[in-house]
């Protein structure tokens, strides 16, 4: 009998097989000139100076040997396997010809913010097929808007779709992968991959986020239908100690168990200290520590499949130092 992690590798095998000049390669970066167009107006925190600033440190002379590419539009059908039609139609008829059009909850349109949300999830889509086909170690998407707030049928939270939810069913429904792990450091619960895999006992949630915040959810009692949920909150004026003992006694022992086919990583740096959306106090250095203990356990589970996304984030230097940080210690792999 042929278990389904036997058909994983064989799958993996034939894809790869299907382009000979495909090499394994470090790290991919995934970025979207649709994420300059996704302009929410003056003073909103999710502006394209976060990518633009990525973009400008990664000019640095230690990533030369990055490898990049655009990331594509989504498929229609990748994005229904998460959100409903009705949310699609939604968007359609709020997206203005001109302007902005706001449907509250902290989501704002203007003409090219539905463009850019689907460049987002085929961002996430493109790093996953690269990572599962051999083409890269791992990878990191840099695209807005983000996504781990949005809902099957709602966008909220500067989210349209939820880009790390669309990658993880894309790759259960075209690799096969069995077991996917999501981690999220982002100082804001990932409510919407809470709420869409409460129910999947093969998919594990883990996150560390700021409480009480914005959305409301996260609690330790929050534990998913067959505890696949884990959270581990943190208070106001928390810095890297109290990041580190969260990882260590309730997120990595949990991820080591649950023994992964693939790890998905929500990037939000915005628990920064210098962020102006949160109130934790974390560092550069935490971020090179907390993708570290997540790639030893890649190394150990799942031949160090990786996909990275970019989620919040909104002081554009200290997100750049961040995110190049972060890409630079997954380039060690």
């Amino acid at each position: 009998m042929i278990t389904r992690r036997a058909a994983l590798t064989g799958l993996i095998a034939a894809f790869s097989a299907q382009d000979l000049k495909a090499q394994t390669k470090n790290t991919l970066f995934v970025s979207s000139q649709n994420s300059f167009l996704h302009d929410p107006g003056p003073g909103w925190p999710d502006r394209p100076e976060r990518i633009s600033s990525i973009l400008n440190a990664l000019e640095a002379p230690e990533f030369i040997t990055l490898s990049k590419r655009e990331a594509p539009t989504a498929e229609l059908k990748s994005i229904l396997r998460v959100h409903t039609h009705q949310l699609i139609r939604l968007l359609e008829q709020a997206t203005p010809k001109n302007g902005f059009s706001s449907l509250g909850q902290d989501v704002t349109l203007n003409p090219y913010s539905l463009s850019a949300a689907m460049a987002s999830a085929g961002g996430a889509i493109a790093a996953t097929d690269a990572v599962m086909c051999g083409k890269a170690q791992n990878s990191f998407v840099a695209t807005r808007p983000p996504g781990h707030h949005a809902l099957s049928n709602q966008a909220m939270g500067f989210c349209l779709f939820n880009n790390v939810a669309v990658a993880a069913m894309h790759a259960r429904a075209i690799y096969n992968v069995e077991r996917i792990a999501i981690i999220d450091f982002d100082v804001h619960h990932g409510n919407g991959i809470q709420d869409f895999f409460w129910g999947d006992k093969n998919t594990l949630y883990a996150s560390t986020h700021q409480m009480p915040l914005y959305p409301g959810t996260g609690e330790l009692n929050e534990t998913g239908a067959f505890n696949n949920i884990v959270n581990a909150p943190l208070r106001r004026g928390d810095s890297g100690e109290q990041f580190q003992e969260a990882l260590k006694n309730r997120i990595l022992p949990r991820l080591e168990l649950f023994a992964p086919d693939l790890i998905f990583i929500c990037a939000g740096f915005d628990a920064h200290i210098h962020d102006p959306l949160g109130g934790l106090r974390l560092l550069e250095e935490d971020f090179r520590n907390v993708t570290l203990r997540v790639m030893e356990i890649a190394q150990r589970r799942c031949q160090n499949r990786i996909v990275s996304l970019l989620e919040g984030g909104y002081a554009p230097q200290d997100l750049a130092r961040s995110v190049a940080t972060h890409i630079k210690t997954l380039m060690e792999a």
